[in-house]
């Protein structure tokens, strides 16, 4: 995450542990930090009158949080019967196996390394369990095996770190490419405005319940950057470090490592769009 600044929408009251939507809970894990912002969202997403449960991200390596998660489902009449991870960020996917343990359950993931199972998740999947549907959306660019899950019961997404639900998200150089960010953040866009989605249900920070809001707000916030960061080049601002020194003055220091790495991803643009020299 690079930036504090406010996006659109009426978060619900901070970040708390508790009911999101009719289908998704949220249990925070207890891992702030400047990256993680109040920690990671782990979401118990669920039909009301369903014994089943799907767990997203459960989040860090961390046996009080994971054993929460499954009391707190099965507080709510849940077993959980599967989890899936947007992606493969410790703070998203390194308590997984242990998670698994716990449950008995499969891991499905875009990414081979990360599953405990035979079954992935791909694009244009669909995970049914005990009635409940969530749709798979690819969004590469945070990292190449982001995902998202459109929850259409609830008029909902499921972000991971996509969208996050304060500040914003890091692309994540060498791995994450702006160019796949902008068109996964256009293909949140379309299920907005062809879909209905309004709530984003975030990996970090509050509930936000103007999606299409929250999507607009991203993109032209890349799009100022990047004129930003080719000014920059411009004026002569030639190595990463120094176009974050001078673009991103404003953000505390101790985010500044993370912001290099958006940097090197718009260089990298900027570069294969011929709108800078190469390096």
């Amino acid at each position: 995450m690079t930036d504090a600044a406010a996006l659109p929408g009426q978060p619900r009251g901070g970040v708390l542990s508790g009911p999101a939507t009719a289908r998704a809970v949220n249990v925070l894990a207890p891992n702030a930090s400047a990256m993680t912002l109040d920690g990671t969202n782990t979401w118990i997403v669920a039909e009301p009158d369903s014994e089943l449960a799907v767990v997203i991200d459960p989040g860090p390596l961390d046996d009080v949080h994971l054993r929460n998660v499954v009391d707190i489902a099965e507080k709510a009449g849940k077993r959980v019967a599967l989890t899936l991870l947007t992606h493969g960020h410790p703070d998203h996917a390194e308590g997984a196996g242990r998670f698994a343990e716990l449950t008995g359950t499969k891991v499905r993931a875009l990414d081979p390394a990360l599953r405990l199972g035979d079954e992935g998740l791909a694009a244009g999947n669909v995970v049914t369990t005990g009635g409940l549907e969530l749709r798979v959306v690819s969004t590469p660019g945070h990292t190449a095996d982001s995902l998202c899950f459109h929850l259409p019961a609830d008029r909902a997404v499921l972000t991971g770190d996509t969208i996050l639900g304060r500040g914003t998200t890091v692309v994540a150089h060498p791995d994450g490419r702006l160019g796949d960010y902008l068109d996964s953040l256009r293909r949140l866009r379309s299920l907005t405005v062809d879909d209905g989605v309004h709530m984003v249900l975030p990996g970090h920070g509050p509930v936000l319940e103007d999606a299409q809001g929250a999507v607009e707000f991203y993109l032209a916030h890349r799009a100022h950057r990047l004129a930003q960061v080719e000014t920059a080049v411009e004026d002569g601002y030639t190595t990463s470090s120094q176009v974050v020194a001078h673009v991103y003055a404003d953000v505390d220091r101790s985010l500044w490592p993370a912001a290099e790495l958006s940097v090197l991803a718009q260089l990298d643009y900027l570069r294969e769009h011929g709108l800078i020299g190469e390096a």
